[in-house]
């Protein structure tokens, strides 16, 4: 059977501008919002540090430091300098999380005190958490087969070796269960693991539960820390990663006619989202809204992905139906950019098929060009690139593009950030599994049709 169109019109969907409103439900009235941000990624602790990095264009990617690499195809990683006594945690906090889990407490801790929100107000029952991980607790995980197992030696491992919380890694929930003990949140707690989608999907599924009246404020984010042997044998086995591991610093490139994979992260970002009226009336800053979001999957292949680019370009229409916005009102791209060549084509080809014209004439760029790939956090950490350069009108580059790829056609901010007007963002992201999901950021003053 001939695989279906996505769209039983015919149309493309930048041509659907004109039938933008037809027969959708009056805008909810729940407009939700960011107010607090909190990030750890490569290359620096904390949104200011995180900022700081992209908008120097300056890079975080090195050799492998955490394990000895050296029987890997791809040996070069963004690892984040991370030290959870630094960072607050307390030993028992730290026996008991795996590290992904850490990163997540942190940064969530961090959002709020941004935020200035003393959750004490609130009904605690309607204050809620969303985590996005693609692979959970792999760091602990790992360490723990090798202890168990006596680094391999044993056929049956050794039970007694466990520690007591080996459970909370086996369980993925128990991210979104250590950051609402963190916060004090008692309403819906909920991981979200849709792959590389998961980081905003999670925040996406977040403003969704406010908007329908389910909470009035939630904690939304995502975390991994992936890097670790089991994860580098798995991309290596499918080519995924880089192997220029002579230049660590300029092997992640996305969109560049020389690239031969992505780089593999970690880190976290997680986001205080709160009601629109209710942030001002308490006279919070808020970053931007949360005006549209969407996800698609385009069933076709567990990590192939067609080059028409159909399914994200759908994902980004109905993200744009979602927010009553145009393509012309998009000003800056965060893209997915992982750096692997089908992807970077399977991306611009999604922004010409949902943008249209407008496509060319709007800065793109890739984050990953400097912090690397952290699968399902990536997308979380994006928002994050997304909403601070709204608040700094200035749109971070794509590091390393010294060689563009003639199919990669658009305006990828090669090299140095750029001032820019920016107060509307696309954010999207794909992942393993056929996921296509976009979401747009804007300034909550911009016009709503």
């Amino acid at each position: 059977m001939p695989w279906p169109p996505a769209s039983t019109t015919g149309r493309l969907p930048h041509e659907a501008a004109s039938r933008r409103h037809e027969g959708r439900p009056p805008l909810v009235a729940r407009r939700v919002v960011i107010t607090g941000v909190g990030v750890l990624a490569p290359g620096g602790t904390g949104a200011k540090n995180f900022w700081s990095l992209l908008s120097e264009g300056r890079t975080a990617t090195r050799g492998i430091t955490f394990f000895d690499p050296s029987a890997f195809r791809s040996r070069v990683a963004a690892e984040a300098d991370f030290d959870p006594h630094l960072h607050g945690l307390t030993p028992q906090e730290i026996r008991r999380m795996d590290r992904a889990a850490q990163f997540a407490v942190v940064t969530a801790r961090e959002a709020l005190t941004d935020s200035g929100l003393d959750l004490g107000g609130f009904d605690p029952h309607r204050t809620g958490v969303t985590i996005g991980s693609a692979v959970g607790a792999t760091t602990g995980l790992d360490d723990e087969y090798r202890v168990v197992s006596d680094d391999g030696r044993l056929d049956l491992v050794d039970h007694t070796y466990a520690p007591q919380h080996l459970y909370n890694y086996f369980v993925p929930s128990s991210f979104s269960a250590e950051v609402a003990w963190a916060v004090g949140a008692e309403g819906p707690a909920t991981v979200v693991s849709t792959g590389c989608t998961s980081g905003i999907d999670s925040v996406g599924h977040a403003v969704e539960l406010i908007r329908e009246g389910t909470a009035d404020v939630m904690i939304a984010g995502a975390t991994d820390a992936p890097i670790s042997p089991i994860t580098m044998a798995c991309f290596d086995a499918i080519k995924a990663t880089t192997s220029r591991n002579d230049d660590p610093e300029h092997a992640s490139r996305p969109f560049d006619g020389t690239r031969n994979g992505f780089v593999l992260g970690e880190g976290s970002a997680v986001f205080v989202l709160e009601e629109l009226d209710s942030a001002r009336r308490r006279g919070a800053h808020i970053y931007a809204e949360i005006a549209g979001y969407a996800s698609r999957c385009n069933a076709f292949h567990m990590t192939g992905l067609r080059p028409d680019g159909r399914e994200m370009a759908e994902a980004i229409t109905v993200a744009l139906d979602e927010a009553r916005m145009n393509p012309e009102s998009i000003d800056y791209i965060n893209a997915h950019g992982s750096g692997t060549k089908q992807n970077d084509r399977h991306e611009t080809a999604a922004f010409k098929l949902s943008l249209g014209d407008h496509a060319y004439r709007t800065p793109v760029s890739s984050i990953k060009s400097m912090v690397g790939h952290s699968l399902g956090a990536i997308g979380s950490i994006e928002i994050a690139a997304s909403v601070l350069a709204i608040e700094n009108q200035v749109v971070p580059p794509t590091a390393n593009l010294h060689t563009p790829d003639p199919e990669c056609d658009l305006d990828y901010v090669p090299l140095t950030a750029r001032e820019h007007r920016t107060d509307a963002v696309l954010t999207v992201g794909s992942g393993f599994g056929g996921f296509q999901s976009a979401m747009v950021l804007a300034r909550p003053d911009r016009s709503v049709s």
